[in-house]
């Protein structure tokens, strides 16, 4: 019989139709209210829908975040977040259990935010999100959407959220006065979370208290650990800011492409004479965040094309 739903409903499921063969092991992903709860708590036998109906394969069997790992023999199965607590060890042998299940013909729903883990258990995924069934089918692909989606409400929020300059370290003669430091999107919005590729500006205000000849404005990014990753000033840009006079305010904006991989930067800025003197130095005085669907390694994110031929073996030199 495997699993099928058939316009299930229950709090906040609307109406789910969708089935998984015998023998699947299938993921769940979504958001924590947007109904997969529900969903695993149904296929495993502990609530029955206010609607529709549920039909699996017997015994069912539904397990929770804290009780004990019962693999034994079942037709239907729903882990939820079972796994996420559990030491090295635990979870390796419940992956061994799991795996034997499956092979045995079961039918395993597994409820994680682990994404590492669907990638190498998972022969399907569905993507549970206010109340239906957004997507299912091969994990890259349903990950992939999934990250997309989360990577643009992070930054919907993140844009309601300001940040105050907050630097490690901040020093310099006080000739100039870095007043504001800002990070933007494409469209000139504040914003400190940004897509992969998409592009960003980085704004400084600069005050100056006193007159400065031939003042340099720049900034540098740098990784969590203090990588540093990209920096450039006015000077090598062949921008001339000067002479500026006391009560003088220039604002510099240096727009690029956000070509960064997925993680956490911090930014630094400063005002200083051409020969480095500091009027003023913000050490890391912002952070902001690359998303991208897709998990890369290392900082640059060249978003390389990729692309193969294949060449026919001779038969007749094949032995």
């Amino acid at each position: 019989m495997a699993v099928t739903l058939r316009q299930a409903a229950l709090g906040p499921l609307t109406g789910i139709t969708a089935s998984a063969p015998d023998g699947a092991l299938v993921g769940v992903i979504g958001e924590d209210d947007g109904g997969a709860r529900t969903l695993l708590r149904l296929i495993g036998g502990l609530e029955q829908p206010s609607s529709g109906a549920v039909e699996a394969s017997l015994p069912r069997r539904w397990l929770g975040p804290d009780g004990p790992l019962n693999l034994a023999p079942a037709g239907t199965l729903a882990l939820e977040h079972s796994l996420a607590l559990r030491d090295a060890l635990v979870r390796a042998r419940a992956l061994t259990g799991l795996e034997r299940l499956r092979r045995a013909g079961a039918t395993i729903f597994l409820l994680t935010h682990e994404q590492e883990l669907l990638r190498g258990v998972a022969d399907e995924i569905w993507w549970i999100d206010g109340g239906r069934l957004v997507l299912k089918g091969d994990p890259a692909d349903v990950l992939e959407r999934y990250n997309r989606h989360v990577a643009a409400r992070l930054r919907e929020w993140a844009a309601t959220i300001s940040q105050p300059l907050a630097p490690s370290l901040r020093r310099g003669d006080g000739r100039a006065e870095l007043v504001r430091l800002e990070t933007l999107d494409a469209e000139g919005r504040p914003a400190w979370v940004f897509e992969s590729g998409a592009g960003m500006a980085v704004r400084v205000t600069v005050r100056f208290h006193r007159e400065v000849a031939d003042p340099v404005i720049g900034i540098l990014i740098r990784t969590r650990i203090g990588f540093e990753v990209y920096g450039t000033n006015t000077e090598l840009e062949r921008l001339r800011l000067g002479p500026c006079r006391a009560g003088d305010t220039i604002a510099v904006t240096f727009a690029f492409a956000c070509q960064l991989c997925p993680q956490e930067y911090t930014l630094t800025a400063a005002s200083h004479d051409p020969d480095g003197v500091w009027h003023d130095w913000l050490e890391e005085a912002l952070s902001f965040r690359v998303t991208d669907a897709r998990p890369t390694a290392g900082v640059a994110n060249l978003h390389a094309r990729v692309s193969f031929e294949r060449r026919q073996a001779d038969p007749l030199q094949v032995r």
